[in-house]
């Protein structure tokens, strides 16, 4: 199966970096804002477990540099077409302008999967931004299943997330 290029998004938090690296490696903290179910061991080879919105996302902590860098496998359980491990997610965490940017690099993806998770990253982090700033982003809009399209407006879609279904 052909892998689409890695996807890219960045946002900005009100968060010093140490804080914000606890929202990749604490359950209590990665249930504030991505999923429903956390089993997290945030060393080199361990398990990293979430369930968000009946997905059951699995993989391993293939890096962890706190509070500079994560990198994560990815994957579903019991998927053919993104079984666990076939694609990694790269979080770099920058000191900038008094907070955090966080940068997710997604890479791997198999084209099946490339449209859904260009159009999830930018919802969860969203939800990040306001979790690791300290606030509530209330329960998940997307807990019965993401919009058919992405937003026409926001603060991270591009043209490149906005194409229409069959696009390439």
């Amino acid at each position: 199966m052909t892998a689409s290029a890695p996807y890219t998004a960045s946002v900005h938090i009100d968060a010093a970096p140490d804080c914000v690296f606890d929202y990749f490696t604490k359950p209590e903290a990665i249930l504030r804002w991505m999923g429903d179910y956390a089993v997290l061991d945030p060393t080199p080879g361990g398990q990293f477990t979430l369930d968000i919105n009946g997905v059951p996302v699995r993989g391993r902590y293939l890096v962890v540099d706190r509070p500079r860098r994560l990198l994560l496998s990815w994957g579903h359980a019991g998927s053919e077409r993104l079984p666990p491990g076939a694609s990694t997610v790269e979080v770099t965490l920058t000191p900038r302008d008094g907070g955090t940017t966080v940068t997710i690099v997604h890479a791997g993806l198999p084209a099946r999967e490339d449209r859904q998770h260009r159009l999830g990253w930018p919802h969860f982090l969203d939800r990040l931004a306001i979790a690791a700033a300290g606030g509530d982003p209330g329960p998940d809009p997307w807990a019965d299943g993401p919009p058919a399209t992405p937003p026409a407006t926001g603060p991270h879609p591009t043209s490149q997330e906005r194409r229409r279904p069959g696009e390439p």
